[in-house]
């Protein structure tokens, strides 16, 4: 299993702007063969700061997310949004077991 784990950071004042895109990433992530879990998640106590978890099947899997339309489009907000930071790193990670 193949997780990436990071963060981005907006402006808080385009937080609501950016609400509309990442549910659409995140929606259309979510649909792709090999998607386990992906997630865009507001931190409670850094405005502006949104943390980022996908797990994916494969490194294929992942390889294949990075070339589909819907992350052409996401990137293409980056500027509108102003996302000044991202901080995503890879992770490979046996099966998952419950604790």
């Amino acid at each position: 299993m193949i997780l990436v784990i990071g963060t981005v950071r907006l402006p808080p004042e385009n937080i609501a702007l950016a609400r509309p895109a990442m549910a659409t990433m995140v929606a259309a992530s979510r649909a792709e063969d090999g998607c386990l879990e992906y997630a865009y998640s507001e931190d409670l106590l850094v405005p502006g700061l949104v943390r980022v978890t996908e797990a994916w099947r494969d490194r294929e899997a992942l390889a294949a997310h990075f070339r589909t339309v819907h992350m052409a489009a996401w990137r293409a907000v980056f500027p509108t949004l102003n996302i000044t930071d991202r901080d995503l790193s890879l992770y490979e990670a046996g099966d998952p077991e419950p604790i």
